[in-house]
This record gives C-alpha cells, sequence and structure tokens, in this order.
C-alpha cells in the first residue's frame, strides 16, 4: 500500500489488527489505537502495570470472559506491548505469564495520562484510587508536557504541526 513503511514488526503487527491500512496510515494515534483502541486492552496494561502477569489474574481482577481475554492478550503479545512467558509450578502443567516489554512500559506515561484526566474530570467522590510516586523520592508523579530544555508546556499552549510525512488517505 501506498504511504506504509513499515520498518519493524510493531508496526506490521499493529496494521495487520486494525484490518485497515488506507484509512490514517500517516497518523501514529491511528497506528496505536490498532493495539490499543479497547477498554479491555487498557485495563489489561492497567492490571500489568498492578503487577498482575498471569491469565487468571487478569481474568479474576477484570471479570472478563476467557475468550475476550484470550484476544486481548494475543494482541497485545502480536503488538510487541506483552512478552509471553512460560511458567511451570511445580506438579503443574505449562502455563503463560505476560510481562510488559519496553514498549509496554513506555505505555505508564498513557495510563497516567488517562488516569489523570479521569481524576480531574471524572472524579471519585473519596478520591482517586491510585496515585503515582517516584520510586526514588516517595513524591507524587503527574503526566506532563515537556520542552526539549525539560520546562513544562501547559497543554493549551502545545501546538501539534504536521510534518512533511504526513500523507493524506
Amino acid at each position: 500500500m501506498a504511504g506504509w513503511v513499515l520498518a519493524n514488526p510493531l508496526q506490521r503487527q499493529a496494521r495487520v489488527a486494525r484490518g485497515d491500512t488506507a484509512r490514517c496510515e500517516s497518523c501514529a494515534v491511528a497506528r496505536s489505537l490498532g493495539v490499543l483502541g479497547d477498554r479491555w486492552t487498557l485495563l489489561i496494561l492497567r492490571e500489568s502495570f498492578y503487577g498482575r502477569s498471569r491469565f487468571a489474574e487478569f481474568r479474576a481482577a477484570l471479570d472478563i470472559s476467557s475468550d475476550v481475554l484470550s484476544r486481548r492478550l494475543s494482541l497485545l503479545v502480536d503488538g510487541g506491548v506483552l512478552a509471553k512467558v512460560p511458567y511451570r509450578v511445580p506438579g503443574q502443567r505449562v502455563r503463560f505469564a505476560y510481562l510488559l516489554t519496553h514498549a509496554g512500559h513506555e505505555l505508564h506515561h498513557v495510563l497516567g495520562a488517562l488516569q489523570q484526566w479521569g481524576d480531574h474530570y471524572l472524579p471519585r467522590p473519596g478520591g482517586p484510587t491510585t496515585q503515582r510516586r517516584s520510586g526514588r523520592t516517595g513524591r507524587p508523579l503527574r503526566v506532563a508536557f515537556l520542552d526539549d530544555l525539560g520546562r513544562e508546556v501547559e497543554p493549551e499552549n502545545v501546538v501539534a504541526h504536521r510534518t512533511v510525512h504526513w500523507v493524506l488517505p
């Protein structure tokens, strides 16, 4: 397809997962949604950040059907977000753990931003259910835009510019 440069496996897998190649091939958001664009997928990621890695753990925490969970885990593995790693409890059959890859860890920002937005615009009466803190200092964290000098830029002062690589569908 014209405009598709699929240099790495994540891009190829996202294209296949999305099932449409002509719509927004230039848009990284559209390509990312091919792997991440579903409620269950983001909730599985949330649980991964809480340390869950086994099928039964995800199923119990999310109250999700086995077939939906299997499909979402496969999509995350195919998309390079989770790695499927075999393990065996003595006396039992081999099972698989689903561990965050480097690409998966990079999504912590995305979930943090979603939570931050939800805590602000859809607050719970009792306050937030999760706080993100620095592992070194224990100080509270928040997601923000930083310029190339490390200075914070307020969202209303962020302007998105299309580059010469943008190709209209």
